[in-house]
Parts: C-alpha cells; structure tokens; sequence
C-alpha cells in the first residue's frame, strides 16, 4: 500500500522548505483548509489524515500499532522521508502536537521547528502539574464515549469547537467526529486522553512556537503556560478565542503568529 493512499496525503505549494499540517482526534486534514492556504505561495504543503481518520484507508488500522501515539509518529516520520523536500516544520493540532514530539525524539534533527496548536502532553492533572481534568472527568468522558460514540460527538463537538456566534464551524466539527469509525474514534480516544507525555516534551531543543486559545476546555491556558516553561527554545503566542480550534475559528489570528516564526523558511521555489 502506497503511504500516499494509506494517509490520503495532499501536497500542494511549491516551496524550498515544507509544512507538514497533522489534525486532532476527530478531525481530518480538511480542518486545515482555513490556515495552510496562506502559506502555499511560500512553503511546500503536505497535508494528510491519521490512519483511521478521514479519507485514510481503514484497512491500514493496526489496533497494536496504534495503541500508543508512537504509532501514529513513525507514520509521520514514513510521510517525511517520502513526501517532505528542504527543512520541515510540523503544523500539529492538540493531540498530534505529541505524535509531532515523538516524531522529532525518533529521528532527531529531522524536523526544524514546530507550530503547536492547542498542544497538551497530558490532560489529566498530576502532582505539581495541571492538565485540566480529573482522572474521573476522563473516566466518565470515555465511559460515555465507549457507550454511545455519536450521542457523545454530538454533544462534545460544539463544546469542543467553542467559537461562539459561528455555529456552522461546530456543524463541521460534528459531522467530522461522526463520520470516524466508532470502534477506531474509541481507541484512539484512550489512547490520546491517557497519554502522559510530558518527558517527551522536557527539554526538547527543537524550535517551538505554541499557539494557545484564551478559552480552550480541552487545553487550558496554565497548559500552554507549562509547556512554554518546558521547551527551552519555544515561543508562546495566546490567541484571544474561545475553544480547541483556532486554526478554524481564528485563523488570521494564528497566521499572523506564524508568518512571524516561520519568517526563517519562508522562502519561494525559483524555476
């Protein structure tokens, strides 16, 4: 199987440097269609859906492999090799901004820098350390998941999305939520919400421009605020928006904090 099948992947632009966009648990690379065309002109675009997710081919889902979030960045880092041309940037939202770490820890010195949208390594709080959500929170959240997936994505999805007076942002969210395969979309719910990756992202030297939402039920601000302190060459930027997802309901507001970090790379093909 081609990864280009496997992952539905899109390249568009023409670039010497590229931006490989990764999506969140319930999304698909469509979520990107608001922010990667500003930077078409200027970079290579690799956009792709996780397995599982998406227009992906369901039949590469390995319940083993993809038990762990190190599956999903050995993916990535197949995509790299083979799709990505000059130094990459990883553009990851929420839960891909660790398959995104565990990528650059596999194979270091690969990726240049990363955009980190709504990033978390762990969402439940933890002696010294506040993720937002009680281990029972979690509990009850994939509980309820397990026993009636589209009721859940129904209700969470507008949550989710925040962005209050765009109703039609959480109608995409929803439908997107509710077109994942029910038994792949409850594995992969574990497998991100019990995820605890904070040595991962300890110390990693790699550049790192964190994007963070003002209001964000699934990553708060103290999140973002921990992670700045974590990643010794990262750069913080809080954009005044109300959910997890403001590459969809701010999106000039994210590429205006991006044009600046990217400013290193953005450089045309000629020829």
């Amino acid at each position: 199987m081609s990864l280009k099948h496997r992952n539905n992947v899109a390249i568009l632009g023409n670039g010497t440097s590229t931006l490989v966009f990764s999506h969140g648990f319930g999304c698909s690379q469509a979520m990107w269609n608001y922010l990667a065309p500003q930077f078409v002109d200027r970079f290579r675009v690799v956009m792709y859906d996780l397995v599982g997710a998406g227009l992906s081919d369901l039949s590469a889902f390995d319940k083993a492999k993809y038990s762990s979030l190190e599956g999903y960045a050995g993916d990535l880092n197949e995509l790299i090799d083979e799709f990505a041309v000059g130094p990459v940037i990883l553009v990851s939202h929420s839960v891909s901004s660790m398959i995104a770490t565990l990528a650059d820890r596999q194979a270091p010195g690969r990726i240049a820098a990363h955009v980190m949208i709504g990033p978390s390594p762990r969402y439940i709080d933890d002696a010294g350390y506040v993720g937002g959500f009680k281990r029972s929170d979690i509990d009850d959240l994939l509980d309820t998941l397990d026993s009636n997936y589209l009721g859940w994505s129904s209700a969470m999805a507008p949550a989710i999305m925040g962005a209050p007076g765009q109703p039609a942002l959480s109608e995409e969210l929803t439908e997107s939520f509710c077109r994942t395969e029910p038994d792949i979309a409850k594995q992969f719910a574990h497998v991100t919400f019990m995820s605890d990756n904070r040595q991962d992202v300890i110390g990693l030297t790699t550049p790192v421009l964190i994007l963070q939402s003002s209001d964000d039920l699934i990553a708060p601000v103290v999140v973002g605020e921990y992670l700045h302190s974590v990643l010794p060459n990262s750069t913080y930027c809080l954009v005044d928006n109300v959910g997890h997802c403001p590459h969809m309901s701010a999106p000039q507001a994210c590429a205006e904090a991006m044009e600046r970090f990217l400013a290193p790379w953005a450089v045309a093909h000629v020829g």
